[in-house]
Parts: C-alpha cells; structure tokens; sequence
C-alpha cells in the first residue's frame, strides 16, 4: 500500500508535466517509485529536446498506439499533437502523413506483432540516402523508442482496463472503478473469492516458491535448453478464449494499413521458424544499451533505470503476507514474456515458470503482451484471485517493460547488423 504523502508529491509534478492528470498516471501512481522513472523517460521522449520535431513524436505514438485498436492513447495524443502545432489535415489518416512518417509503417508493424521478423533491411531501406523521406540514425532511434514505447503502453492500459478520460469519446459512459491499491479482485461472476480458498492457493505458491529455493541441483545447460523450447512449445496452446474480432473506431482505424496483420507464434509447428534470440548473445545490458546512449543520449539511461526499477521492485509481500521475497516469482513474469517473444536466457530454468505460473496467469500476460485488445474483465479476474489489485498493476508494469524490452532487442539488433 502507498501512503498518501508519498504520491501526492509525484502527482502535483504529473500535473504540472502534462497539464492534466490522466488515468494512466493515476493507476500508475499505486507504484510511486517506477511512476516517478516513466514520467522522467515520457517527459524526455515527447518534450525535451531531441532528433524529431514535436508533432511528429505525438504523431508517431498515434501509429503506434492504432495498432493495438488503443483509443485511448490515439485520442490523448491527438489532441497532444494538434497542441504542439500539428497540422491538423495529417489527422484525417496515415496516407495524409509526409512520406517520411508513412515509411515508418512497416516497422511499426513489425514492432508491434512479430518484431523478430526485422532485419539490417529494413533499417537500410529507412536509411537509404536520397530516397524519398529518408531517416537519419539518431531520428530512427528516436521514433524507435516511442514506438515500442506506446505498443507497450497499450498493453498496461488494456491490461489493467483503464477508462476513457472524461473528454474522450465514451469517456461519461458507465464503467468499471479503475484498480484501487487496497482492494481485493473479486471472483469471476461479481462475488469475493472465499477466503478459505484463496489462502489454500497463496500457500500453494509460496510451499512452491520455497522448494525451488531450497533445490540444490542444477539443471545442465543442455537441460535448461530442452525445458525453453518445452515452454515455447507449450506457449502455443495459451491463448485467449475470447477470439472474436473488435471493430476499431473509425478515428483509429484511419492511422492503420494491414489491419489484419497481427501476432503470431514465435514458433508454430511444422513451420520454419527463425532461431531463437538468445540474450547472451545481445543483451540489453551489454549492447542495446551503449547503442542507444551513443545515438541518443540520455534516453539510455533512462530506460535502463526504468527496466531496473521495475525488475526489482517489491514490498516483500504476497496477498495477505509479508516478509515474503518475491524475486524469484517477478524473475518468472518477465522470463515468460521474453519467452513468448523467442528470447532465451541461457542461466535460467524454464522449469521455475511451469511451477510458479498457473495457466489462468499465462494466459493472461500472452494475451496482454501479443494482443492487448482482447484482453478481457474475466482475465484480469481469473489469475492471482487473492491478491489486491496494487500487485496486479505491478505484474502489468513487468508487463509493459518487459515487452518493451524485447521488442527493443530485435530493433536494436537489427540497426547494430546495419552500422557494422
């Protein structure tokens, strides 16, 4: 739980930054310490001085954000861009953008569904000189940063059901409370989870959690191989039960081209399949971030401490207990969602997920992390019953981050085969 002196401090600056306090800040605000990163790294990324001109960044955040059919985000930062001097006729849809801006199409495409499928080729196409809106480097990596940014963000805002701002279209309709830090989820058909059960599940993890740390045995590293490929085999099967397609709003659905490409198994059977990224081989730490602070400097180290806040925030509790070290169970989140997007840590045991992540949870955090837009109330009900809803926002949070993260990797990757 967060004590009110500590938000309101955090809030104020909010405010004064964006010049209203918008829901996203709001829910956000039940993790102090990482709302105070983002902010720092959305402040730089849309209003501090940087390779893109500022319409163009609120532009781009739009097309990023139509990808995922995100409203909420699309009308934001519509008005954003119309603020900052934006011409108002680029609104009327992606073909009425400059050239330069409708060439970022494909990689914004490919970011937001299959990010493994770009190569060094598509930068260079990007950065082919004398073509027709031609990027440099330093405003590819810009753009690059704000489109993985807003994919992302549309997966917090579909994962934790925030609500139309009162100004947006549809926002006085009827809806949900948004996530309150103290309350309990409630199950499934509107009633309180009994307490009896959800204790016997909170102590079903915890006996789990603390068996894994207690093993002395390691797994060889041959082993540790056969068990992510068993993961990414079985991620297959986890998908939302809800496959129905939703219409987009007209005002999104404008800032789209290839509506029906989405994502799609990292690795499906019978299908030749691009090898697996292994993190060893290019890191965040070891490569993606030097790459990003010497084209864009400061933005490095911006998301590296917000990667890092969220990674290793805790309170050191779990539903009803404290004292508890959830290391072990957040290390499992963020390792299941690299997963699903085909990066693999070679020091890591894909068997800790099976154990300490129960189905309802997977497929809740696929669905959040690959198609955002069929995210459902009864998902957001059905994992974790017994825990309050400021831990659920912190498992979006690891969400967020750590799509954002991977989908980076492949970027970053890809312009690195490029310069070299």
């Amino acid at each position: 739980m967060v004590e009110e002196g500590v938000v309101q401090p955090i809030l104020r600056e909010a405010f004064v930054s964006l010049g209203r306090l918008d829901h996203v800040t709001m829910v956000m605000g039940l993790h102090t310490e990482y709302l105070a990163c983002f902010l720092r790294t959305q402040h730089s990324l849309l209003q501090l001085d940087g390779p893109l001109p500022y319409p163009w960044r609120h532009f781009i955040a739009i097309m990023a954000a139509a990808r995922h059919q995100c409203s909420y985000l699309v009308q934001l930062h519509t008005a954003e861009f119309l603020q900052v001097g934006g011409d108002p006729q680029w609104l009327g849809g992606l073909s009425c953008a400059p050239q330069k801006l409708r060439n970022l199409n494909e990689l914004n495409k490919l970011l937001a569904h299959r990010p493994w499928l770009i190569t060094k080729e598509h930068i260079e196409v990007l950065l082919k000189p004398g073509g027709e809106g031609c990027w440099s480097l330093a405003e590819l990596i810009h753009a690059v940063v704000l489109l993985t940014h807003y994919h992302s963000l549309s997966s917090f805002v579909f994962g934790c059901g925030v609500n139309p701002e009162p100004d947006h279209e549809g926002g006085h309709a009827f809806q949900p409370p948004s996530p309150c830090p103290t309350d309990s989820p409630r199950g499934e058909g509107g009633g309180s989870v009994p307490r009896v059960e959800t204790l016997c599940e909170v102590e079903a993890l915890m006996r789990k959690m603390k068996l894994l740390q207690e093993q002395e045995e390691e797994a060889s590293q041959e082993e540790m191989a056969v068990r992510f490929e068993r993961e990414k085999r079985e991620s297959l099967l986890v998908t939302p039960t809800d496959d129905s397609k939703r219409l987009p709003l007209a005002s999104v659905s404008r800032f789209v081209e290839d509506p029906d490409f989405g994502y799609e198994d990292f690795t499906r059977r019978g299908e030749q399949t691009p090898p697996t990224f292994r993190a060893q081989d290019y890191s965040w730490e070891d490569h993606g971030y030097s790459l990003m602070n010497r084209l864009y400097p400061d933005v490095g180290q911006l998301l590296d401490e917000k990667f890092q806040t969220v990674y290793n925030l805790t309170y050191n509790t779990m539903a009803m207990h404290s004292g508890v070290d959830t290391k072990m169970l957040r290390k499992a989140v963020w390792n299941y969602i690299h997963c699903v997007f085909g990066i693999r840590f070679d020091d890591y045991d894909y068997g800790d997920v099976n154990h300490l992540l129960e189905r309802s949870l997977k497929v809740y955090i696929k669905t959040v992390a690959c198609y955002p837009e069929k995210t459902s109330y009864r998902m957001y009900h059905a994992f974790w019953r017994h825990f309050r809803h400021s831990e659920k926002v912190h498992v979006n949070l690891l969400l967020l981050e750590a799509r954002m993260q991977a989908a980076l990797l492949y970027a970053l990757r890809a312009i690195t085969r490029y310069m070299t």
